[in-house]
């Protein structure tokens, strides 16, 4: 292992932070359990003051496949794995290309797109060493409680890979807006949007310094320049208070704010 100083203001999607320096894990090393591991940083917000910080190092982006198990390193990026199953004919990861970062932070967080999640395809997860049956970890829409750190997961294949599915969830990314974001803010309650939400109680297009509950789509909040993690927490923020006092609705984060 080694360090790194990472500059949070270009690394983060939400182009948001200050350098930090962070461990870098390699294959073999034993993973510290006093740090906070980060992917790509696509859904994060860091503070001025984040908890010390490790990131999986390339040693853990990869693909290998036994028969009719595929092995994936859980810093392989989402992109990669999309390029690797259309090479392959595997399906059942298309929806992988709407996904922004590692595969590490999809499994973390159960991460999808519509009906799609990566738990749907999941056989098991490597976590210390050991290999858990994805039944073993409870887990539903967009969290999961894994036990440890993953450092890999395995997926039983199936042979076709769909463009027109892939070309169909591509599609969906013309209503998200292209400023800086570290994706949906908020997960969606049951049963409605929470862009629904912030647009109905009069946020959308809201600003606070640089930053913006975006007027494309009111789940970003998007940086539209200089924006800081106060401008980022105070929008956050107001958006709970407004929806929980207009709709007895408590929107929880999606993006993690460190």
């Amino acid at each position: 292992m080694f360090f790194k100083t990472i500059d949070f203001s270009k690394y983060s999607s939400i182009k948001i932070g200050q350098p930090e320096e962070v461990l870098m894990i390699k294959k073999g090393d034993t993973i510290p359990d006093d740090r906070y591991l980060i992917g790509g940083a696509n859904n994060l917000l860091v503070s001025p003051a984040p908890p010390p910080l490790m990131v999986l190092s390339k040693d853990f982006a990869y693909a290998k496949q036994s028969g009719n198990m595929l092995e994936i390193g859980a810093a392989m990026p989402t992109g990669r794995i999309v390029s690797y199953a259309k090479k392959h004919n595997i399906g059942g990861f298309e929806f992988c290309a709407k996904l922004p970062g590692t595969l590490g932070g999809m499994l973390a967080m159960n991460a999808g797109v519509k009906e799609y999640e990566v738990f749907n395809i999941l056989h098991s997860i490597e976590i210390g060493g050991r290999w858990i049956p994805k039944e073993a970890i409870e887990h539903g829409y967009r969290f999961a409680k894994l036990p440890g750190i993953a450092t890999a997961a395995r997926f039983e294949t199936t042979g076709g890979f769909d463009q027109v599915l892939l070309d169909t969830l591509l599609s969906l990314r013309s209503n998200q807006p292209n400023d800086p974001s570290a994706g949906s803010a908020f997960k969606n309650p049951q049963g409605d949007y929470a862009g629904r939400l912030i647009e109905a109680v009069g946020l959308k297009g809201a600003k606070k310094g640089g930053m913006q509950w975006s007027d494309i789509h009111a789940n970003f909040l998007v940086n539209k320049g200089g924006g800081t993690f106060e401008d980022a927490l105070y929008l956050i923020e107001l958006a709970k208070e407004k929806v929980q006092s207009s709709f007895g609705i408590l929107l929880k984060e999606e993006l993690k704010i460190l």
